[in-house]
């Protein structure tokens, strides 16, 4: 049960903190896990839906396919890409696993990970290759780390003539750390091997351009930092890979003769779904375009500034030492934790004890990562316009009380 306590107000900009519904009782510094969508967002999906449900068959058949291509446009010049090689759907993820199901694999293969890829696509993977009778190859990737060549180095040292695929961290979930995937991929692709990256942190963080990078495969969420509702993700796929690239799910899509391009046909329509999510991904893109004087380059700017000096807040706390250099950071930070006794998770998703003391003792939502596995723990703080530097002071104050004897 959560102690009484008094209501929560960080010494923010009013119009950033109140746009967001959050409750102003925690210190949110969880953005990274599920996002957060500010109300004028979710009034846009209100308004889409009552759209939707005021005559759904014409909503459907005849509204639905223009707006799909309206919003791919516009996220496609957010991303830099050619709207014709980008496909929505509901999450990262879903997309990965798309991928990985459709992409020929020989027997006798290789498919490389890293010791930092996030554990449902670790398991898609593992699950993908054994039904191929491929092997997958892990690269151990140091972290702590002295600079970006430490991953490039051991990416490519566990890179082998039978390796096929690479799926690949933009931005890594445990460590929270801006990977050199432009590197990555252009060394990798020199070698033969296709890239899936996987950017479910990518939009809205760091600035993207998709037809530069070049990657065979970039998987994508918005519900993270441009804040669009759950449910929103994307997937880019190369031309020349479009053709062997299917949904997890076939529907009409797959059998449509019609002169749309057959890349958009197999993904737009897999089966009767909310569509609501991905048609306010522009719109989310726009509103908080508006929030910040600069627009989405000051936004990313802000956020990383203040996840750095949060992070520098933090080290000095529990006297601690980098873990790897700033020019790494996007809107995501982890610092280290004493080592402390294992205790069992409350959820499959990892929910730490000392994650859940913060919360009810402090009102504080920050996640506790036992990162690469139990004693180690790590504190990972995000930033976002809803944050500002009261949050992390409050998270300083008690991280004493709360790792005392945990």
């Amino acid at each position: 049960m959560r102690v009484a306590r008094r209501v929560y107000r960080a010494s923010v900009d009013g119009a950033w903190r109140q746009a967001w519904g959050l409750d102003p009782e925690i210190v949110f510094l969880n953005h990274g896990s599920f996002g957060a969508t500010p109300r004028t967002v979710l009034a846009e999906q209100v308004r889409l839906r009552n759209q939707l449900e005021h005559e759904p068959v014409r909503f459907f058949l005849y509204t639905l396919e223009p707006l799909w291509d309206a919003a791919r446009e516009e996220v496609a010049a957010f991303v830099g890409a050619d709207p014709a090689n980008l496909v929505f759907v509901r999450n990262a993820t879903e997309a990965i696993n798309g991928v990985l199901q459709s992409v020929a694999l020989p027997a006798g293969s290789d498919v490389l990970i890293t010791n930092q890829t996030y554990d449902a696509c670790r398991f898609a993977v593992t699950r993908w290759a054994r039904s191929r009778g491929a092997e997958v190859v892990v690269a151990e990737v140091p972290f702590p780390l002295a600079g970006a060549r430490e991953v490039v180095d051991a990416v490519l040292a566990a890179a082998t003539p039978r390796t096929r695929l690479a799926l690949i961290d933009h931005v890594t979930s445990p460590t929270g750390v801006v990977w050199p995937i432009e590197t990555l991929v252009a060394e990798l692709q020199t070698r033969g091997i296709d890239c899936l990256v996987d950017g479910a942190h990518g939009p809205g963080m760091v600035s993207l351009d998709l037809e530069t990078l070049g990657a065979a495969y970039y998987a994508a969420n918005f519900h993270k930092w441009t804040c669009a509702p759950k449910g929103a993700g994307m997937l880019y796929v190369r031309p020349d890979r479009q053709h062997d690239v299917h949904p997890a799910i076939t529907s009409h899509g797959y059998g449509t003769t019609r002169g749309r391009p057959r890349f958009h046909e197999r993904w737009d329509w897999v089966g009767t779904d909310d569509p609501t999510p991905m048609l306010c991904v522009p719109f989310a893109l726009r509103y908080l375009e508006g929030l910040i004087e600069g627009g989405w380059s000051a936004l990313r700017h802000r956020n990383r500034r203040l996840v750095v000096a949060a992070r520098k807040r933090l080290l000095a706390a529990l006297d601690a030492e980098a873990p790897c250099p700033d020019e790494m950071l996007g809107a995501l930070a982890t610092v280290p934790l004493p080592e402390g006794v294992e205790e069992p998770a409350s959820h499959p998703s990892g929910i730490h004890p000392l994650q859940r003391r913060l919360l009810e003792r402090h009102g504080i939502e920050v996640p506790i990562v036992t990162w690469p596995a139990p004693p180690h723990r790590w504190l990972r703080v995000s930033a976002h316009l809803h944050n500002a530097p009261d949050d992390y002071a409050r998270l300083v104050a008690a991280l004493p009380e709360a790792l005392d004897g945990a």
